[in-house]
């Protein structure tokens, strides 16, 4: 009988709530046994949302009380630490939203409390699960394109983020909220490690929408360059206003290759000559990548059956933080910083 995957998920949010979905919906081989937030009134709704009955205000009560395999930490970026490593000390695998700490020396403690106690970590880095993104990597693996030269990337979100991650201080800002996605898979498609990064930032939007944050930015494009010799850029907007666009380009020796595209299917509407024709777009994340969320819970789910571990763990996540610190030390000096610096 195939053992079903008991989950303790971290978190009552537009995150937490995506993810107890998914797992109620989708994937058969897991079940939300219980749910922590500390605060109560998101507690009480997302658990009658999602008929979760176990319902705790700290993770050392859900431990005690209601059995579970593996926990799914979807809280803001500075509570990452202490709850993985946590739920790895009682023996429990770990699907941690990106980005996956402060710092490094936080994200060691994580992989190293995870592998002293034999548990998986997988990292929330979805694009490695979307199928185009997949697709993408598997033919330029493959050799399609050539090797890859120059990557752009860009991520441009709708809402301006919460309070805690406008704040360099509690979340490293928004190349880390938003962008982390951007310097995961660059890394991936590149199949290079970032050796050097250079981030430009600007506010437009700031101001009057009443962000008096220091050091807060809407607008940032990072220039990039790889161990491989190979560059890049990143873009990234929020809020953008118009919708939710992630996209990529990468060029080879031999060719060219393009992922994603702002609208959000091929319908396209004409009813007004005046208009025009009107075709839809995403309107936010959880519309993009849609599938990516549903495939990545249940390669976590699978990795715990089969006891394998995950395709995106402690290693991405660490690079990611790495490529965030880096771009940070490079926005507040002013300066080209190579990863180096920070390693």
């Amino acid at each position: 009988m195939t053992q079903v995957v008991k989950v303790c998920m971290i978190g009552a949010g537009r995150v937490g709530k995506l993810h107890s979905g998914t797992l109620r919906r989708y994937i058969p081989d897991g079940d939300v046994v219980s749910l922590v937030d500390t605060q109560p009134s998101m507690l009480a709704e997302t658990g009658q949302e999602f008929g979760i009955d176990q319902l705790y205000t700290s993770l050392e009560e859900a431990l005690e009380k209601t059995p579970c395999d593996a926990v799914v930490i979807t809280t803001p970026t500075p509570t990452h630490k202490k709850l993985a490593v946590q739920a790895a000390e009682h023996g429990k695998h770990v699907f941690l939203e990106k980005p996956m700490a402060m710092d490094l020396d936080e994200c060691d403690a994580i992989t190293a409390a995870c592998n002293k106690n034999g548990a998986h970590l997988q990292l929330g880095f979805m694009r490695h699960f979307d199928p185009d993104f997949s697709l993408a990597y598997e033919r330029i693996q493959a050799g399609e394109i050539g090797e890859p030269m120059l990557i752009k990337s860009l991520t441009h979100g709708p809402g301006l983020p919460p309070p805690w991650a406008r704040d360099l201080k509690t979340s490293n800002g928004n190349l880390a909220e938003v962008n982390s996605h951007d310097l995961d898979a660059t890394r991936w498609l590149m199949n290079s490690n970032l050796e050097r990064i250079y981030l430009e930032v600007a506010n437009f939007k700031g101001k009057e929408r009443g962000v008096d944050t220091e050091n807060y930015y809407d607008n940032m494009i990072a220039s990039l360059k790889f161990e491989s010799g190979g560059l890049g850029s990143i873009s990234g907007v929020c809020p953008c206003d118009y919708g939710y666009d992630a996209r990529m380009e990468i060029v080879g020796k031999k060719g060219i290759m393009i992922i994603g595209e702002l609208k959000n299917n091929a319908l396209t509407v004409g009813i007004d000559r005046d208009t025009g024709l009107v075709t839809p777009i995403f309107r936010r994340w959880p519309d993009r990548f849609k599938m990516a969320y549903i495939y990545e819970i249940e390669h976590f789910i699978k990795s715990i059956q089969h006891d394998t571990p995950p395709i995106v763990g402690g290693e991405e996540g660490r690079w990611a933080v790495a490529g965030v610190l880096a771009g940070t030390k490079s926005l507040l000096e002013e300066r080209p910083v190579l990863l180096s610096e920070v390693l």
